[in-house]
Parts: C-alpha cells; structure tokens; sequence
C-alpha cells in the first residue's frame, strides 16, 4: 500500500482531515486507494470509492479491528457492515472516534437466547434419546468377533488406566488353583444358560471392590471383590448378575452410547478425539452405570440363575449388605441421580424371591481359599 502523509491543518478556526488509504468493500478482490476526509457537518469520515460511490461513516459507528500485528497502520470499520473495512496509515485520527474500542450492541437478544435453547435442547435430544436408540439397534447387528474385538480393547484400556505406577497395566490373575476354582464356579452357573457368547471370567489384581462386564462375554472380578466376599456363594451371586449383563449384551449398548456421546461431545468441544475420550469411556465402563431397568434385569436373572445353580438367591443380598457397609449406597438426591437401584431394595428383593436349599457346597474350603489366593 502507498502510504501518504496525514494531513491534519487549522483553517479558519476548523481542523480538517485528510489522508490516502485503502478500502476493502467486500465486492471486490482488491483494495481501491481512496482519500478519506472529514465531513466536519454531520461527524464522519467520507471518501469516494473506485466506482464513484460515496461513502459516509459517522465517527460513533466507526470501531477498530482488533488483534492486528502492528501498530503502524488503522484497520476500521463499520458495525453495521461486516465485511467493508477502511484501512489508514497512521492512528491520528483516533481522537475522533469515541467508540473506537467498543462492542458493537447486541441486537435481537431474545432471538439468540431462543437459538441458543433450542440448540441445547437438540443436543439433549440426540445424546438421550437417538443415540441411545441407535446403540441398542447397532448392538444387536455387531458381529460376534467385533463385539469380542470391542472388549479385548475395552479390557486393555482399562488395565491401563488403573495403574497407578505408570509403568504397566495392572495384571491379570493366573495363580493354577484359584483358575481351577474360578472355572468350576462359572460352570455350575452356566450350567443352565444359553450364553449368546462365550464367556471369559477375568481377575484384575486390584484392590477395587468392583466387578463390570465387557462387550464380548468379558467379566471382570477385582481381587478386592473377592476378598470382600465371605463365602463362595456371595461371590457367585455377583457373577451370576454381571453374567445376566452379558446374556442382554447391556455391556455392547453402554459402550456404544458412551462412544455416540462423546462423538457428539467431541462435534461441539472439540476435546475429546483423544486420551480424554479413552479415560472418559474408561470410566463409564468400569462403574457400569446401566439404566435401573437394565440392572433390575440383570438382578432377576441373577436370582433364577442361582436357583437353577441349587445356590440360595439370599447369598446376593448377603454381598449387597457387604456393599453397603463399604459405603455403596447412595443417599438422598444423588440416589435420584444414580442408574443403580438402592441397595436395600435390591436386598429386600433377592430375600423375596422363592428361595433354595443347597445341595452341596459350591466351593470346598481348599478351592475357595485358592481362589481367594489366585492374584498371589
């Protein structure tokens, strides 16, 4: 750009402004050179463009363009135009805009806030009620090497995010004994079950009281469930329930909800293509927060699996009372928001269901000792 001297002279008692600058109008690729003047009457800037078009911008509605890389030169323009600009070549005109630095005014307000709700109750929609939908229809045409694929990677992730050291994912449980123990409890349970795939029982050794199911028949026991459990019963009780999560493939619905979510999350914040995503669907898995529909479920499952296991429905509500001396109930509000159940209903309603007498011992106290022993 030509820069040509501002000329600011005092003539008869009245400061006049001159200088040579560029205007962008927005139509054009190219800048037009233009002499800008001060029309001292009404209180603007004028100039005549490249086609003969005069232009008059009063000082009140003249604002800067911000951010620019260097001090040297002026960028302006006028609020009611978003495309126009007016650039000078120094600042001396500054003194006679008032709004230089100002907002403009926000207009139709009511009609952005509307936009603006309407737009948070889009999101809302999509993220509670289609994807939902979508999942539950995507997991019932997942094959079944893909949904096994889905909770081998689920499973890696989720050693991972547990340790603590950094240095590798927190093991898998394989002591001989306790494996020998664990499969004979998991087949007196799947004894009378069509499983719609097979299942793997994993031991993370990992004092977490927990235990979740993975897409692709994957349950997962911690060592600390285990311990926590006084009897093999109670321990089966819990498996008996992750297994009824298996059996309605709730674990292949939960992960692709999450994953639908945090895609839609990812469209609006842009922060979750990432390790946040994988740490945040990790968490989702690993507390398994299911509707209360989808545990209710899995519990009724898991008190007619039991009796058909000749194992008495009450040992769940035995390991349901053990949760809630270890503080796994909520209370109040937090109850409302809470996907599971209270446990004191769900121990009233495995104490209700028709109850059996037990053959035998699940476990003798040499197995159920080396499965207490497995991550050793």
């Amino acid at each position: 750009m030509s820069r040509a001297p501002l000329q600011i002279r005092v003539g008869n008692n009245a400061p006049r402004f001159q200088a040579t600058g560029q205007f962008l109008s927005g139509t054009h690729a190219s800048p037009q050179e233009v002499t800008v003047t001060v029309d001292e009457d009404i209180g603007a800037l004028t100039w005549v463009d490249g086609e003969g078009e005069t232009h008059s911008w009063p000082f009140p509605v003249i604002r800067e363009v911000p951010d620019q890389a260097g001090r040297d030169i002026m960028v302006l323009r006028n609020y009611y135009d978003p495309v126009q600009r007016l650039i000078l070549p120094d600042r001396e005109i500054t003194p006679r805009l008032p709004n230089r630095t100002h907002r403009a005014p926000v207009t139709k307000r009511g009609r952005l806030i509307a936009w603006a709700v309407a737009a948070l109750a889009s999101v809302a929609l999509i993220i509670g009620v289609l994807v939902p939908r979508m999942a539950d229809q995507m997991a019932l045409l997942i094959p079944t090497e893909g949904e096994r694929a889905l909770g081998e990677t689920t499973l890696g992730q989720i050693r991972a995010a547990l340790d603590e050291t950094g240095l590798a994912p927190v093991p898998v449980c394989d002591g001989a004994p306790g494996l020998a123990a664990l499969s004979a409890m998991t087949d007196k349970l799947t004894f009378h079950v069509d499983l719609p795939v097979e299942l793997n029982v994993v031991v993370l050794d990992h004092d977490m009281v927990n235990a979740f199911a993975l897409p692709g028949g994957y349950v997962v026991l911690f060592d600390g469930l285990i311990n926590a459990a006084r009897t093999p019963e109670e321990l089966a009780a819990v498996m008996a329930h992750e297994i009824g999560h298996v059996v309605s493939r709730d674990p292949t619905r939960h992960a692709l909800r999450s994953a639908g979510s945090i895609g839609v999350l990812g469209l609006l914040f842009g922060d979750f293509a990432g390790g946040a995503a994988v740490l945040f669907l990790t968490e989702r898995l690993i507390n398994a927060q299911y509707s209360q529909a989808a545990e209710e479920t899995a519990d009724i499952f898991a008190h007619e699996l039991m009796r058909l296991a000749e194992i008495p429905p009450s040992a769940l509500a035995d390991m349901f009372r053990r949760f809630q001396e270890l503080g796994g109930d909520a209370e109040g509000i937090m109850a409302h928001l809470s996907s599971h159940p209270q446990l004191r209903d769900r121990i009233q309603a495995a104490e209700a269901t028709e109850q059996v007498q037990a053959v035998s011992t699940l476990l003798d106290p040499a197995a159920w000792n080396a499965l207490r022993a497995i991550c050793r």
